[in-house]
């Protein structure tokens, strides 16, 4: 069967067109009335809109090509072997390698390790991340496996985050909050969910709706529960080297 890559392509021109119009008419208005920022560099941020946009298009039509049918059919074929457990592993490494290559995880280790003075290095947050949505992403997998609802997981969870943070530093806990959202990224949503969907449409007993979602929850939870216990780890460092 013929793939047509750029089928639908106007449409999302149109829709990122929207998306970013607003933006642009905010940033006019305090351009005019409170920035004033001068000329030539008014002219480069506008220049910057159009690799946004071209940027923005070219990926969603990526994504509606590419990442959503292969998601799909990779979980439906995972989940239709007889060794389908085997969904749990390769959860995980789908999980770490995402976030891994997330370019808005690497930008908030990027500031992190700038305003902490190198105090706290990047590659240390984007591993603790990385292990931490790899793991929820297994554990996403092995609650479909096994029929287990959602709010079983969430509700403890984010218990043991409010139990975190009373014992880890002020710092961590605000790194924490900021890397749930930024793990839950575009690579995350548009690939991992889709396997998810996909291998719940299959098996036998379980509802897409019901099961093949809820996963993008404990991706948002898993980085802040990881980024916590980071926490608690350099604390205790600092305190045997004090």
């Amino acid at each position: 069967m013929e793939i047509k890559i750029f089928a639908g392509f106007g449409h999302i021109l149109l829709e990122v067109g929207f998306a970013l119009l607003p933006l642009l008419g905010f940033f006019l208005f305090f351009q005019i009335f409170i920035l004033r920022l001068p000329w030539p560099q008014l002219l480069n941020i506008l220049k910057g809109l159009v690799p946004t946009f071209l940027g923005l298009a070219l990926f969603l039509q990526g994504v509606k090509v590419g990442f959503f049918p292969v998601g799909s059919e990779m979980g439906a074929i995972l989940a239709g072997m007889h060794h389908n457990w085997l969904l749990i592993p390769i959860g995980f490494v789908l999980g770490f390698v995402a976030t891994f290559a997330e370019p808005a995880v690497r930008i908030l280790n990027l500031e992190v390790e700038k305003t902490s003075s190198g105090s706290i290095p990047q590659s240390i947050m984007l591993y603790t991340l990385s292990l931490g949505v790899g793991l929820s992403i297994a554990i996403s997998m092995a609650r479909m496996l096994l029929g287990i609802p959602l709010w079983y997981l969430i509700i403890p969870g984010y218990l043991l985050a409010m139990l975190l943070m009373r014992y880890s530093s002020k710092t961590f806990t605000s790194i924490a909050f900021d890397s749930g959202g930024v793990a839950t990224g575009p690579m995350t949503v548009t690939f991992i969910m889709a396997v998810s969907v996909g291998a719940a449409g299959v098996m036998e007993g379980r509802n897409p709706l019901l099961d093949g979602f809820g996963m993008i929850t404990l991706v948002a939870l898993a980085p802040i529960l990881a980024v916590l216990i980071l926490g608690l780890l350099f604390n205790r460092r600092r305190r045997e080297q004090a």
